[in-house]
Parts: structure tokens; C-alpha cells; sequence
């Protein structure tokens, strides 16, 4: 008789879900779902609103990356406008968008993955979370809290605010960076490179305990996708929209403003959250990745010294030169994003030109559409905004990292149960795996779904004719 196990709510996660695991007559998986059980009405709601408000408004979908929304929202802004925005206030928007890598990365890392990865999958679930790290290792807890510190920083020294800086505009930014801020920022780097190293050693002491973990973690051929440099550098706030396959041939490498041919969007019945994929390839077998991950992946080389030093060794990963495929890697490509963030904020700030005030253009509506794509810490950001002559929005599209990942999310969490799931009970041992495969994507779904809240885990094992045999509660 089959089965169905239920784990909700899934925790250490940013929104709310569940997990269904399926078991057939003979006890095996035969299916698992990710569900995401909120509606998001972000799209809907800002109809009717001027474009100006926008950068403000969808800042404001989430606590945790305002930043992305931010300075997506202001770049279909300036599409609207129809204007070229100073090179200052590019560079500007591009130092607050690498403060927030470095934070987002930091508080994926310290604070919802390293309690696993050194205390262990199976140790105590009181035990297992940011206060027994603290416990445990409280030179190691401190040093995610000063490390995610410091980007906090960078966008308050920035913004004036470090949550939902209301700085970034169509157009450019409010205000430019003064010599003192800049000057605060340069002081705090040293301590910042060095808790980033300390990471990077920390997580490859790790990597023999969980040899088995990284073969089944999210281990399996799919597509890629990100930004990219016209030459191919690693890339976060413009440049082309990269699409390679498993091989590491390259499908797309496009003008972002064309992300509407290379992807589309699929629905199912038991979630709310949609499932992008690549158009050419049909869902669901054009499923792709984005992120940290798939950054790495898409990108010829770094463009930093310490990032390219890591990335050397990253790619080594892969197998026979092919794509690093297995999401229990994410945890190096963040690591390696804030080496590179934090040496190109270095770089950044030795511009003599930086702090000079003209950092806006003006103008008014001369285009209907715009379009502003950038790199959140968890994967590409699209905003779409259609206006009338007096800038009054008639349509608004998103879409986030998260939902992109939704198809890899689901392929992760069956992989994981179908090797770990055995019988009809759930083991903490299991949960936490369950939950780990989640995180490797770090999904925000108060991005995705637009809903505040932790997500807790529900995970129910059902039987074929969908009786729940066992299930487990997490708040």
C-alpha cells in the first residue's frame, strides 16, 4: 500500500512550505512535492501605481534581499526614462549590490547552514541551530554576525538605512557617497577578508563527513543561467543573460531584455509557486539553475585574484571538465562570491572620482516598457513594468531566483528521499536532510510567494490512496 510523508513546515528558510513524499507498495519514493502554500500578490497590487514608487514598493517584498528588488526595479526605471545613468551612480548601485551579496551570503553560510555542517546531520535539532553554534563555537558565530555586519553596513553607509534603503532611483541614486563613508568602508575590509578565508577553510574541513551528501544532494544534469561580462567575467548587476547545458555548451548569451524568448512559465495545481523554464527545451525538461551555482558555472573566470585562486579549485569539482553539478557546492560558490564582492568593493572604492555629487539623470516617460534584471544573492531578478504616457503602471511581472529554482528544488528534495527515506517512519536524521537540500538553494519565498515569516517544515508520508501515515511537525 503506498504512502505519503509530510514535512511542514520546512525551517531555517525564509517563507513558508511544506514537503509530500509519496511511497509506493513496495516502500520506495515514487514521488515527493515542494509545496509553497502562500499567494503572492505584489504583481497585482502595484497596478495603477506611478513607476517612481516602484524601487520603494518591491523593496519592500523582503527584509532579507531589498537590495535586489531595489536596484531591479530602478533599471526598468531607467528603461522607462529612456536614459544612460552616470557611470558614478552604476558604480555606486553596483558597491551596495556586492554589500548585499556579502551579507545575504554570510547569513546563508553562519547562520541556516553551518549549525549542519559542524554540529552534524544527525545531531540534536536544540542543539542544531544558530544558539547552539554560538554554544558550540562562538568564535565562528561571531565572526558570520561581523561578516554579515559589514555588508549591512555598506548598504546603510550607502543608503542611509540597511533594510529597504529608499536611495536607489530611475534615473540613478539619491545621493552620492562622501569621502568619510567611503573611508569607513575601507577601514572595515581587513576583518571582513579575513572571516571570509576563515569560512572558505571551515567549509572544506568539512567536505570529507559528507561525502555521501554531496553525491546526492542535487546531483543531476540540468541547465544553467546568470549574468555575465561581454567577456565572459562573473557578473551581478548587468552585462548578458548566459544560458549553457550540462556539457557547458552555450545555448544563449543574449541581451537581458530578451529573457521573455529564452524563458517561460509553467503552473501546478499544488503550489503557488510557478515553475520557469528554458522555452526552447519545453517544461519540464528545460529546467535550469541560477544562483551561486550557476554563476560559477556560466562564467569563463572571476576577475578578482582571490576569487579566480578559488574558482580554480571550485571548477576541479566538476566532472570531466563538465559543470559542477552538485547543489552541496552552493555553500563554495557563496563563499567565493564574497571574496569576489569584497575585493571588488576594494577595487571600487580606490576610484578618486567616486565621490563626486553628479549621480541622477532626469527625464520623463519615452518608453511604454521596461525591463531591469540583476543578480540577487540567490539568482537572476527580473522586473517588467508597463506604463501609460504618465508613467501609471499597467502591468507588472517578476520573477525571482527562487521560483527559477523551484523545478531543481523539487528534482533535490526526491533525490534526498529516495535515498534516505526507507519504511514509514521519518528519522530527525532524514528531516534535517530534507530540510538541508532546501537550503542549498537558500529560496526566499517571501520573494517568491510574497509572504513575510520563517518557513517551518511539514512533511507528510502518504499512501496511494493518499492516507497519511506518518508526519512530522516543525515550528
Amino acid at each position: 500500500m503506498t504512502r505519503t510523508v509530510t514535512i511542514d513546515p520546512v525551517t531555517r528558510i525564509e517563507g513558508h512550505a511544506k514537503i509530500t513524499i509519496q511511497l509506493g507498495d513496495d516502500g520506495q519514493v515514487t514521488d515527493t512535492r515542494f509545496h509553497v502554500v502562500e499567494f503572492r500578490g505584489f504583481e497585482k497590487f502595484c497596478v495603477g501605481r506611478s513607476f517612481w514608487e516602484m524601487p520603494g514598493i518591491t523593496a519592500r517584498i523582503c527584509g532579507i534581499c531589498p537590495v535586489s528588488h531595489l536596484l531591479a526595479s530602478a533599471k526598468a526605471g531607467d528603461d522607462i526614462l529612456g536614459v544612460r545613468i552616470p557611470p558614478r551612480a552604476e558604480k555606486l548601485r553596483r558597491l551596495m549590490n556586492w554589500g548585499q551579496l556579502v551579507q545575504s551570503h554570510a547569513l546563508s553560510f553562519f547562520h541556516l547552514s553551518a549549525p549542519d555542517l559542524l554540529m552534524g546531520m544527525e545531531s540534536d535539532p536544540l542543539q542544531r541551530n544558530i544558539a547552539g553554534l554560538i554554544q558550540k563555537n562562538p568564535s565562528v558565530a561571531r565572526s558570520g554576525i561581523r561578516l554579515r555586519q559589514f555588508g549591512q553596513e555598506v548598504i546603510r553607509l550607502l543608503g542611509g538605512r540597511s533594510v529597504h534603503p529608499s536611495w536607489s532611483v530611475p534615473g540613478g541614486v539619491r545621493e552620492p557617497l562622501t569621502t568619510a563613508k567611503r573611508d569607513q568602508i575601507k577601514r572595515m575590509l581587513p576583518e571582513a577578508f579575513d572571516i571570509a578565508e576563515l569560512a572558505l577553510d571551515l567549509l572544506k574541513d568539512t567536505y570529507e563527513q559528507f561525502d555521501t551528501e554531496i553525491q546526492t544532494y542535487g546531483d543531476f544534469p540540468s541547465l544553467y543561467m546568470g549574468l555575465v561580462t561581454p567577456d565572459g567575467g562573473l557578473e551581478h548587476y548587468d552585462g548578458n543573460l548566459k544560458v549553457i547545458d550540462q556539457e557547458a555548451r552555450v545555448l544563449e548569451n543574449a541581451h537581458p531584455s530578451e529573457y521573455n524568448r529564452i524563458i517561460a512559465e509553467a503552473v501546478e495545481p499544488w503550489t503557488y509557486l510557478k515553475f520557469p523554464y528554458y522555452r526552447l527545451h519545453g517544461y519540464p525538461s528545460g529546467m535550469y539553475r541560477v544562483g551561486p551555482l550557476a554563476r560559477l558555472n556560466v562564467c569563463d573566470y572571476a576577475g578578482t585574484p582571490r576569487a579566480d585562486r578559488e574558482l580554480r579549485q571550485f571548477r576541479r569539482l566538476g566532472k570531466h571538465g563538465k559543470p559542477v553539478s552538485a547543489s552541496f557546492h552552493s555553500h563554495y560558490a557563496r563563499l567565493i562570491e564574497i571574496m569576489f564582492s569584497l575585493e571588488k568593493i576594494e577595487e571600487t572604492l580606490e576610484d578618486p572620482n567616486l565621490t563626486k555629487p553628479h549621480v541622477r539623470s532626469h527625464s520623463d516617460v519615452n518608453e511604454p516598457i521596461g525591463i531591469g534584471v540583476s543578480e540577487a544573492p540567490r539568482g537572476t531578478l527580473f522586473h517588467e513594468y508597463e506604463v501609460d504616457s504618465n508613467g501609471i503602471l499597467q502591468r507588472v511581472k517578476l520573477i525571482v531566483a527562487s521560483g527559477q529554482n523551484n523545478l531543481a528544488m523539487n528534482k533535490t528534495v526526491y533525490q534526498i528521499a529516495r535515498a534516505y527515506v526507507k519504511g514509514t517512519e521519518l528519522s530527525e536524521g532524514i528531516l534535517n536532510r530534507m530540510e538541508h537540500g532546501i537550503r542549498l538553494y537558500d529560496p526566499c519565498l517571501s520573494c517568491s510567494t510574497h509572504a513575510a515569516g520563517q518557513m517551518p517544515l511539514h512533511v507528510q508520508l502518504l499512501s496511494p490512496q493518499g492516507e497519511v501515515m506518518d508526519e512530522r511537525l516543525r515550528d
